[in-house]
């Protein structure tokens, strides 16, 4: 078959060439020109593997000189190189088939090592390796039993197919393929985040990147303040080297780092971000405004606060008076902010509001009229009693009325003798900054003249302005009617309990008077015994109706049949 390959390719190349290139076909042998062509398809024919005389004689020069006779060797020589193509082994009966053992993946800068061995041999073998069709080394083996080592060091182009071919006794043969991908460790990994730097807002979306300056084939781990985060973990999303926050959470914020790893035959690389803190801020809530008032010398001022109750510092507040901005703070700290306004005492300055603003919000508060007016003439007491479930007197509750007044200061006198905090008996309670108090366990020693009197709270030195006196009177008949009504109360109680426990006790007794009932009956009609025998025992026959009389006989037989028994 090999022979006849031959013939064809010289007959073919006949007319091909021309007369100055038939010597150098007749000088070298015809089987080797196939031979050169399959062992170097990248090459031009006749420059390939000369032995020394051919080369030392110059035909295997390229000494085609003509543009047009090189396209048209091109082109006569399609054929003989699809029919060169085939397998050279169809001549080789019995052709090795070596096997190839090595890695897959191995680390850069690493030790690969390929064993190349044909089965079955006992003589001297030569095996090359081969990348991509490139060869690459040649071990010889003197015994056949042996594999020949190619140890490799893995460099970034180490990467590709390796086979190998075996030589012996004229025959050869190639092994399996093995691709082998180069695997770089990670290093110099760090999280990056979007937005940066990782500042947002409750409901904002942030991503985080594991970026590793070098690797390849990596893997990823994330941890939130040193405890892993998986896809399984609410609220966070991994893809790739990517940790996704999608309405990022209060519980979401901390340390984050990552770890970009790989592995290759059990062995891992690790590489350890540096942390990063993730913050995330709360929203403010809608601002608050208030007022108070201070006299400096002759002058008044006042002390306008904006305050939000909740949200992440930094806030910026600004007073807005109709409108129009006159102040404004930075809180870095807090959530609260305080602006000095003079003040005219009984003027209307107008409209005020606090404005808030963060990154992504602007809120204003409700208006509060900047007006300052003085405690009126006007000061009166209202009493109102208190009564309970039994339309007995329980409380009282006198309250302070002014006629006007923006910041009032309150103080209550019993007898004319002022009732200080310290001095109001646990039983009188102070509310609404004094302006209500509370008598809620009532007595003799409540009885009395009450007043209250009222004065500017920015006024330390001030006028007080009194209200006329009202008698609270608690007499012997009322503590006597709440003293019977309290008595009425518990004996009622009392009773209520009694019946309940009466009717409880009466039903607990039925109960065991028809337990006791029940279980009398069925000792008394308890079943005859089981060891009854037969010769005593009474048949039954079906037959037909018997008179009233003959059933009635028979029902007295059974029965003292029954007895006897």
């Amino acid at each position: 078959m090999f022979l006849f390959v031959c013939l064809l390719n010289f007959f073919a190349l006949i007319p091909c060439f021309p007369g100055s290139l038939y010597a150098v076909i007749a000088k070298r042998p015809l089987c080797y020109v196939i031979y050169t062509q399959h062992m170097c398809p990248s090459t031009m024919p006749y420059t390939c593997t000369c032995n020394e005389t051919y080369m030392q004689k110059g035909p295997c020069q390229r000494h085609i000189h003509s543009l047009v006779m090189k396209n048209l060797l091109a082109l006569c020589l399609l054929p003989i190189l699809a029919l060169a193509s085939l397998p050279v082994t169809i001549g080789e009966p019995g052709s090795l088939r070596p096997v190839l053992s090595g890695p897959d993946r191995a680390y850069l800068n690493t030790r690969a090592v390929f064993r190349c061995f044909a089965p079955g041999l006992s003589s001297r073998v030569a095996y090359r390796l081969i990348k991509d069709r490139v060869p690459l080394a040649t071990e010889v083996s003197q015994k056949g039993s042996q594999p020949a080592v190619f140890p490799l060091k893995v460099k970034a182009a180490s990467g590709g197919s390796y086979r190998c071919r075996a030589f012996a006794e004229r025959k050869s043969g190639f092994s399996n393929g093995i691709k082998l991908t180069v695997v770089t460790p990670p290093s110099n990994t760090r999280v990056t985040s979007e937005p940066s730097p990782p500042v947002a807002y409750e409901g904002s979306r942030i991503v985080l990147s594991c970026d590793a300056e070098q690797g390849s084939d990596l893997k990823y781990t994330w941890h939130l303040n040193r405890k892993e985060v998986t896809s399984s973990t609410a609220g966070f999303v991994i893809y790739e080297n990517k940790l996704v926050m999608e309405e990022v959470t209060l519980d979401q914020e901390g340390s984050y780092s990552c770890i970009a790893w790989s592995v290759v035959q059990d062995i891992s690389r690790y590489s350890t971000s540096a942390e990063v803190k993730v913050t995330v801020k709360v929203k403010i809530s809608k601002p608050e405004i208030s007022i108070s008032v201070f006299k400096d010398g002759q002058n008044y001022h006042g002390n306008v606060t904006c305050r939000s109750s909740r949200g992440s510092p930094p806030v910026s507040f600004s007073l807005l008076l109709d409108g129009r901005e006159v102040r404004s703070a930075t809180a870095a700290e807090s959530l609260a902010a305080w602006f000095d306004v003079p003040v005219v005492l009984g003027l209307n300055m107008g409209e005020a509001r606090c404005r808030g603003r963060t990154e992504v919000q602007d809120l204003k508060s409700e208006a509060l009229a900047l007006e300052v007016v003085p405690v009126g003439p006007d000061v009166r007491v209202e009493v109102d009693y208190l009564y309970g479930a039994e339309a007995t007197l329980t409380a009282a509750r006198l309250s302070c009325r002014l006629s006007r007044g923006t910041f009032p200061l309150f103080s209550w006198l019993l007898n004319d003798s002022v009732l200080l905090p310290e001095e109001i008996r646990p039983q009188a309670v102070l509310s609404r900054q004094k302006q209500v108090l509370f008598l809620t366990q009532l007595s003799a020693e409540d009885s009395g003249y009450y007043r209250c009197r009222a004065r500017d709270s920015y006024e330390d030195s001030g006028p007080w302005a009194e209200s006329a006196a009202v008698l609270v009177q608690i007499t012997e008949e009322i503590l006597n009617s709440m003293t019977q009504a309290s008595f009425c109360s518990e004996t009622s109680q009392k009773f209520f309990t009694e019946v309940i426990t009466l009717v409880f006790c009466c039903f607990f007794l039925l109960m065991l008077a028809v337990a006791s009932a029940c279980l009398f009956k069925m000792l008394g009609h308890s079943p005859a015994p089981a060891n009854v025998s037969a010769a005593n025992t009474i048949p039954f026959h079906l037959s037909e109706p018997e008179s009233q009389t003959d059933t009635s006989s028979r029902r007295v037989q059974n029965q003292t049949a029954e007895i006897t028994v």
